[in-house]
């Protein structure tokens, strides 16, 4: 179930880090392996360590255990390429907050959530999910879901506005790739920027910066780009455009 454990989690870092300096990647399919998207914290004995711990007393390396976790969802948002979740299965714990650092989720109709920290006994924010979901869902559904612990289900996830959409288990991922390949179609450089700003707006405080940091970034890709040229071209001749940055 893809559970979190340290001997995932690390290449998993590794392998967000590597992919944002890959030039020759434009988009990001994230999906778990098997019949979970990824089912939290592993309680395993043999869940491993966090890397360069050695010498370290036992609150150090919680310390750098939680450090790496916490930077998953970040790392995420700091890719160049927009990243897809696919949610199959269940996504709960650290797994839910895991899908709230992609730009868009796709659920399979076997997905389900829980911010299961409240049900160990524990607190369910983690891993940026007090910042997340209530911008995702609202502050009450967020509220409700975090102290109840239960479960939600992928339609209910769709209705509220978790995932952009529900598909049979069978074509998440061909759907998730179909999506893909659409935003590969425009330029890697309006993708990419539309992306930073996104996220940049979630945590501005007014209307009037999100519209100064929004007229720059369009400036800057119309001055230094000739792609709104090549769209005019290409809907003049009825051709997908071919955007060179």
């Amino acid at each position: 179930m893809n559970s979190m454990s340290f001997h995932l989690m690390v290449p998993l870092h590794e392998a967000i880090e590597s992919v944002a300096q890959d030039n020759d990647t434009t988009c990001v399919v994230l999906t778990g392996n098997g019949r979970g998207f990824c089912s939290g914290a592993d309680t395993s004995p043999d869940s491993g360590m966090p890397p360069n711990v050695e010498g370290l007393t036992l609150t150090h390396i919680a310390s750098r255990a939680m450090s790496l976790l916490a930077d998953l969802v970040p790392a995420m948002q700091r890719m160049p390429q927009p990243v897809i979740c696919a949610i199959n299965g269940a996504a709960i714990g650290g797994g839910m907050c895991l899908t709230l650092g992609a730009d868009i989720r796709l659920a399979g109709e076997s997905a389900y959530f829980r911010a299961a920290g409240i049900n160990n006994g524990l607190t369910a924010t983690e891993l940026g999910l007090s910042f997340l979901l209530p911008r995702a869902i609202g502050s009450s559904r967020a509220f409700e879901l975090m102290l109840s612990g239960r479960d939600l289900d992928a339609h209910e996830a769709a209705t509220i506005g978790l995932v952009s959409r529900v598909v049979p288990d069978d074509d998440l991922l061909t759907e998730a790739l179909d999506l893909a390949d659409q935003i590969n179609g425009w330029s890697t450089q309006g993708t990419a920027l539309t992306k930073r700003t996104m996220w940049a707006g979630l945590e501005m405080g007014s209307l009037r910066a999100a519209i100064e940091m929004e007229s720059h970034t369009q400036l800057f890709v119309r001055l230094t780009t000739e792609n709104f040229e090549e769209a005019v071209r290409a809907r003049r001749e009825g051709r997908p455009p071919e955007f060179r940055d």
